[in-house]
């Protein structure tokens, strides 16, 4: 057992010195934080010898699209870029296997957490209640829109990608209120950082290229007819 428990830090050393601070993620909090939430804890168990591999990790066995874990570097890039606060109010919108909800928990005050698929639902409550996380609720339902219910947000995060951001999303934001998400569609997307700066005002900033399956229901772009 010694040896095994040896191995997974090593992994997780590995997994962080070299996918994930070449990604710019240099912040000793966040790198820290990855250190002491488990990851493995929170993989499916036909996945568990991928849990610190460069690569998104599926979270059931007839898996849709974007029913993923986000690769690593992808997740701690954007735990850095959001900068969370332990005053803030988050919401994280596809919970997956609560995995990204844990590392956000670890730094909020509180997390809300939406996931549109039952069975996720009862995966990442039966991880975060193991896990001892016990500042997220994780309801079920369809974030594609955001979720009102506990709106404005200091920070709001979308672990899968939207074609285009939503307005009502945005809207949910406080006004100093950050969010992060992958906008567009293959083969072009980008990582983006929305900060609400003024009651109808935005400053966006451009991450990272990548590509992510889109968000079940994920609003789509209107479409010209000539």
């Amino acid at each position: 057992m010694a040896a095994v428990a040896m191995n997974t830090e090593k992994a997780r050393f590995n997994m962080i010195q070299q996918q994930i601070r070449p990604w710019e993620v240099l912040d000793p909090g966040v790198l820290a934080l990855l250190s002491v939430v488990k990851r493995e804890q929170f993989v499916p168990a036909a996945h568990k010898d991928l849990a610190f591999a460069d690569v998104e990790i599926p979270l059931k066995a007839n898996a849709q699209p974007g029913q993923t874990m986000l690769a690593p570097r992808v997740e701690a890039r954007f735990l850095q870029e959001l900068a969370i606060k332990n005053t803030d109010k988050v919401l994280e919108i596809g919970t997956g296997s609560g995995y990204m909800a844990a590392l956000l928990a670890a730094k909020a005050e509180f997390v809300n957490s939406v996931e549109i698929d039952p069975e996720l639902v009862e995966l990442a409550r039966r991880n975060l209640q193991r896990a001892g996380v016990a500042n997220v609720s994780v309801d079920q339902g369809d974030g594609a829109l955001g979720w009102d219910l506990y709106a404005p947000y200091d920070a709001i995060i979308v672990s899968a990608s939207l074609p285009v951001l939503p307005e009502t999303l945005l809207r949910q934001l406080k006004i100093g209120g950050r969010l992060v998400a992958i906008v567009g569609e293959e083969p072009v997307m980008e990582a983006q950082l929305v900060k609400r700066t003024d009651e109808n005002a935005f400053s966006t900033v451009n991450l990272f290229e990548t590509v992510v399956a889109p968000l079940v229901n994920a609003q789509q772009p209107s479409k010209f007819l000539f």
